[in-house]
This record gives C-alpha cells, structure tokens and sequence, in this order.
C-alpha cells in the first residue's frame, strides 16, 4: 500500500481502518505470542524450576517491553493526531522524539534493572529457581535498547497506517527467535541462556531492518531524517502523556502477575507458578486478536480526535467492543474444550508431566478471561489514541491492581476457594473494573462530540 493509501485508509473510514490495521497486527501479535509460546516449551524441557524462573521473569521482562510499547503509544498517538490534524512537521518531529526518548530511557533502565536484579528476584520468592532466573534475565536486560527501540519504530510503521511493513519486522523475530530456540538451548547446550540470546539476537535483526527503511530506502510518509528534529518541551510532553501511563500500565500488570505468583507460592508451591504461567501464556495468545484490534483503536482514534470527528471516535469504540466480543467467546471456548491438549504441550517431559493437572485446571478458569477483556481494553485504547494516556492507566489500576488481585486474594484465602480462586478472582476484577473504564469512554466521547458540536456550529457563524 502507498504512502497516500495508508492515510486515506486511516483517515476514512473507521469500521474499515480498524479490521486493516488490526488483521496485520493480529498476525504480529500472534507471532510474537508464538516465540513467547517456543520459549516455555522449550524451557519445560528443562524441568519445572526452569519454566518457573521465567515465570518470575516474565513480569520484569514485560516492564522491558512496556518501555517499547509506552514509548511507541506515545509517539503512535501524537503522530495519528497530528495527521489527522494534517501537521505533517509536527508528526516528523514527534517520530523523531520519540527515538531520542528511547535511546535514553533504555540506557537509564538497563542500569538500575541490572544493579537491582537479584534484590527483585529474592523479593518476588524465586527462591531455589533463583540462578535459572538470573541467567536468563542478565541477558534479556542486558540489552535492553534493541527491544525498546523495536517497539518503538513498530509503532512509528503504525501510526500512518504502514501495517506491512511492521508485520514483516516482527515476523522475521518471531521466526528466528522459533528457529533459534531449540539451537540454543539443546544443540550449543546453553540451557536457560540459550533461549535469552535467541530472543535477543532476533529482536536485535528487527531493529536492523526497521532502520534500513526507515533512514535507508526513506520511502516512509514521515521524513525521521536528523534535520526535522527540533526539540519541543511541548512535544516531549504530548508524547511522555501516553508514554509514562501506558508504561505504567505495564508496571501494573508486572506488579499484579508478582502478587498473583505470591499468593500461588502461598497457596501451593512453586509448581503452582509454573503452571500459571504456562496457562498464562494461552491466555495471552487468545488475546492477541483484543489487543490488535486496540492497537488499531489507538491509531484510529488519535486520528479523529485530532481531525475533531467524534463520529468516527464513537464508531471506533462501540465496533471494536462488538467484534471483541465476538472473537472472545469463540476464543473461550476452544480453551475450556481443549484444556487437557493444551496442558498436554507444556508437560511432555518426565520433569515436567506432574503439571499437567494444574495448568489443565488453570486453562478451564482463565479461559473465562477472555471474555472479561474486550470493553475494558477498548476502551483504555481510545483514551491512549486521544491523548488520554492518564485515563488509561486508572482504568488498568483499577481493574487489574485493585479489582483482580484483592478478589483473587479473597476468593482464595478468606472464601477458601485454592488455587481455583485465584483464578476466580483474576476474571471476576477484571471484568468489573473494565466495565467502569466502558462507562467512563462512553462519558468522554458523549462530551467531546458536545464540544465538537459547538465549534462547528460557531465556525459556520463567523464563516
């Protein structure tokens, strides 16, 4: 698709833009979750202890991503808005911004995770997985600028509708990091560190070929060349509006999957962890099609709000919200009728086939997961898309910090539920506290067409 494709396409209309964007980044998403899902395969060859460390790692290493995808939510909604606003400079300069942010916010992070990594771990009762969990996590935040800035330049393709080309980016990961896994780990005998180098080496040939397009073939809709920036206090502002909650939003999910790991150990041991995690990992990959589909609400959104079109605001988050739904229910589905199969996958070992009882056991809940998700989601998407990153992250600490942990905690130890409360609790905050995030959208968009309303109809008085 051309350069004037891609903006006419997200500038038309909505219903449209949403399932092209979103189809792409579904498959994006779904490749990504494919090489996080090769990971713990390959890794529960290597007993429990093992795919329990990345389950302690996996919060942490979700922060390292959030710094990526904070950063390219920011740039994505400043850039869409302004395109919608048809400021061309100003989305250059935004793109542009948003690269220098992640070159210094990595540096600054790679620092202080590396110094206070097995402080983290003790905290988080890695306990006799601990040194499993700091081979793998010493070189996954060792490098910590090539998963940034990938993240980074994904979203700088999505902002002017370039969904080809940062599926291509992030096909060739996910396919090297799934050719390299079982190389690494098993042929070179690397164990652990094995599977960490295979996830850096192929995140690390993304960067390479997003830089060639970008600054090489510079056939993009923005011009990121060094001459357009300028730096803007105001723009830096704009853009760490979304960056900071939308990487916050990561910190939470990050702090609630450590208290969630917590009360498991509690309950049941550090099988426990591995089999959440394991479970946690379907989970996640049925939820690539939400979050692509967010992902195009995010893009969509900034564009209407900057062109003042609450139409196409509003048809962005009611349509996204059905088709979520309908995705979701199929989804749930296929995990509770599957479970034991699933399982099956993650226990194909003599050191790990103990668990397929509990991860079988954690599927059938979770599965329920995913039908709590979509109009929560959606709706934390359009505030990132209009600029709202704030309202995002009350959304996400409500629903997933305050609602989802207190009710696990609840339903587990004071209603005696076990492990299966737990499990109860996840799905039953989440929903409630999506639907809050629902009802507060709903309100935003009602008043942003009120004031839309008004500055057009003054505009046709003075015209």
């Amino acid at each position: 698709m051309s350069k004037s494709k891609n903006i006419e396409m997200i500038t038309g209309d909505p219903k449209k833009a949403i399932i092209k964007l979103a189809l792409p980044m579904m498959l994006s998403m779904l490749l990504i979750m494919m090489y996080n899902l090769a990971d713990s395969i390959w890794v529960a060859g290597l007993g429990s202890d093992a795919l329990a460390a990345i389950g302690f790692i996996t919060p942490l290493f979700m922060i390292l991503i959030g710094l990526g995808n904070g950063i390219g939510a920011g740039a994505n909604s400043l850039i869409a808005r302004n395109i919608g606003a048809k400021n061309r400079d100003q989305a250059n300069n935004a793109g542009l911004h948003a690269i220098v942010l992640s070159i210094v916010v990595s540096l600054i992070f790679t620092i202080i995770i590396e110094v206070f990594m097995v402080p983290i771990l003790q905290f988080m009762g890695a306990g006799n997985t601990i040194q499993y969990a700091m081979d793998y996590s010493y070189i996954i935040f060792g490098f910590l600028f090539v998963f940034v800035f990938s993240g980074v330049a994904s979203a700088i393709f999505r902002s002017e509708g370039d969904m080809r080309r940062a599926t291509i980016a992030i096909a060739i990961t996910a396919i090297m990091n799934i050719i390299l896994d079982p190389i690494f780990i098993y042929v070179l005998n690397m164990g652990i560190k094995g599977a960490a180098w295979a996830t850096v080496v192929s995140a690390a040939l993304s960067c390479l070929i997003m830089s060639y397009w970008i600054w090489g073939k510079k056939d993009l809709y923005l011009d990121l060349s060094v001459k357009n920036f300028s730096y803007s206090s105001r723009l830096m502002i704009d853009t760490l509006q979304v960056a900071v909650p939308s990487t916050l939003e990561t910190l939470v999910f990050s702090a609630l999957a450590i208290i969630i790991n917590s009360m498991l150990v509690i309950a049941s041991g550090t099988d426990a962890v591995a089999a959440y995690t394991a479970s946690m990992r379907i989970v996640q990959l049925a939820m690539i099609p939400l979050i692509g589909l967010g992902t195009a609400v995010l893009t969509v959104a900034g564009v209407a709000y900057g062109a003042h079109n609450y139409k196409n605001l509003q048809t962005a988050h009611s349509y996204s919200i059905k088709i979520g739904f309908a995705i979701s229910i199929i989804l749930a589905i296929l995990m509770y009728v599957f479970s034991s199969q699933i399982a099956a996958v993650f226990s194909y070992t003599s050191a790990s086939s103990s668990l397929a009882p509990q991860i079988a056991s954690a599927i059938s809940v979770l599965a329920l997961f995913i039908l709590a998700v979509p109009h929560g989601i959606m709706s934390s998407m359009v505030f990132q898309g209009v600029g709202k990153g704030t309202y995002s992250l009350i959304i996400t600490l409500l629903r997933s910090l305050i609602m989802e942990s207190v009710f696990a905690y609840m339903f587990c130890f004071i209603f005696g539920w076990g492990l299966v409360g737990i499990y109860a609790g996840v799905v039953f905050g989440c929903f409630l506290g999506g639907t809050i995030g629902y009802l507060w959208a709903k309100l935003f968009i009602r008043r942003f067409k009120e004031i839309s309303l008004k500055k057009y109809k003054k505009h046709e008085n003075s015209s």
